[in-house]
């Protein structure tokens, strides 16, 4: 059994179970300050264990940047973070010190895109970027079997995008204005039109989805370029905006001009919805957890 915790920049949702349908127990908490929130997460897992629970590991996937290098002294931290108060957060620490067994830290989108890969809309693939599209954008890429981790890891939601034509607004992103996320996630959006998405109707409803399918084709072309996935899997709460992919695909036909003439970039089954919907991220927590333990019992195994 795996604890898990999806540290999102709008709520950390703690899960118990070994996968999307096997969920023992679950808590939803609000983001508040890093102390606040933190030691809310932490007390569900120690209540869990005081009552008899029996867990093997715990995996968190956090909101970003992070720090991914166990090498570095900030391994397992929120490094430079639009979120106000939570950049420096040591996110792993306080797990590893409250209990007595392995902790996996990655992205949340990492994470989500572990999940979609072995239950959801990419099992099977090698190759594939999960995007989200929510209050921030953000992505995961599995490249040949493999998550992408590098220096640090991708921040698809910071790439550059063209604008679209006759679009004056100037971007809602802190550090880049108009990049990706700047110009297309649930804030902007929210901006631009004077209410959440989701309370949107009608033709303004309407216009967001061509608005943001815009921009989710753009990104998807620089995606495609560089990283050649077999799939683009979206998820993420606008990703539900009616006629939003419809709109980014035949868009994303428009952008690529028949290169490099792949007959799969203009299929539905490239640029899909995430299958796991909003159990993408906890789900992939578990995973964490999961490889985790596997590690302490190989590292184990090796000097016993």
């Amino acid at each position: 059994m795996f604890g898990g915790v999806e540290a999102g920049g709008t709520k950390f949702v703690c899960v118990i179970g070994t996968g999307p349908d096997d969920i023992a127990e679950t808590q939803r908490i609000d983001v508040a300050g890093p102390a606040e929130t933190l030691e809310a997460a932490l007390g569900f897992f120690r209540e869990a264990l005081a009552a008899g629970t029996r867990l093997d590991a715990i995996g968190i996937g956090s909101f970003g940047p992070v720090e991914l290098r166990r090498s570095d002294p900030r391994y397992g931290f929120i490094t430079r973070t639009p979120k106000p108060g939570w950049s420096g957060t040591d996110v792993l620490g306080p797990f590893a010190a409250a209990f007595d067994m392995p902790v996996a830290f990655d992205t949340d989108v990492n994470a989500a895109a572990l999940a979609e890969g072995r239950w959801g809309a990419a099992r099977g693939l090698a190759s594939f970027v999960y995007l989200t599209l929510g209050t921030g954008i953000g992505g995961g890429a599995m490249v040949d079997g493999r998550l992408l981790r590098g220096l640090g890891h991708p921040e698809t939601g910071h790439i550059a995008v063209p604008r679209r034509p006759g679009d004056t607004y100037e971007g809602i992103c802190p550090f880049h204005g108009d990049c990706f996320e700047g110009m297309a996630s649930g804030p902007a959006v929210g901006a631009r039109f004077g209410r959440r998405a989701e309370h949107l109707e009608g033709a303004d409803q309407a216009a967001a989805a061509e608005l943001v399918g815009f921009y989710l084709a753009a990104g998807v072309r620089s995606i495609t370029y560089t990283l050649a996935p077999e799939r683009v899997v979206v998820g993420g709460g606008l990703s539900a905006m009616p006629g939003m992919l419809d709109a980014a695909r035949a868009e994303l036909r428009v952008q690529l001009n028949g290169y490099p003439g792949l007959t799969e970039h203009s299929q539905p089954a490239f640029l899909v919805p995430a299958e796991l919907g909003g159990r993408a991220g906890p789900a992939g927590t578990l995973i964490l957890a999961e490889q985790a333990a596997e590690l302490a019992t190989d590292a184990a195994n090796a000097t016993g």
